[in-house]
């Protein structure tokens, strides 16, 4: 019988996955825009999450430092598709060319 650090872990680990697993199917399936880029963003949280309990169970700091610079990137990634979405429903709304 494992620690309940290491059960914490693992069970950590198998809700993450499940999590970034749900996540993709929406980014496929949409059907709009935002639902994509909510389930991106979802995704890139999950990821960090996992380079979390990935440093805990590694005992090291560099995974840290990997989530901290995904989830800057996410962010960027995040407000950038938020603002195109942002963009193109204003133009469709004085119905120029999307």
């Amino acid at each position: 019988m494992g620690s309940f650090l290491e059960i914490s872990l693992e069970l950590g680990f198998m809700l993450i996955v499940l999590s970034v697993v749900i996540a993709f199917v929406r980014l496929v399936k949409g059907p709009s825009l935002q639902d994509r880029v909510v389930a991106l963003d979802m995704m890139t949280v999950s990821i960090v999450a996992f380079c979390g309990l990935a440093a805990i169970r590694y005992e090291t700091s560099a995974f840290i430092d990997v989530a901290l610079v995904l989830a800057l990137v996410g962010f960027l990634a995040t407000v950038a598709l938020a603002r195109f979405a942002e963009r193109n429903t204003a133009r469709a709304k004085e119905g120029g060319p999307q």
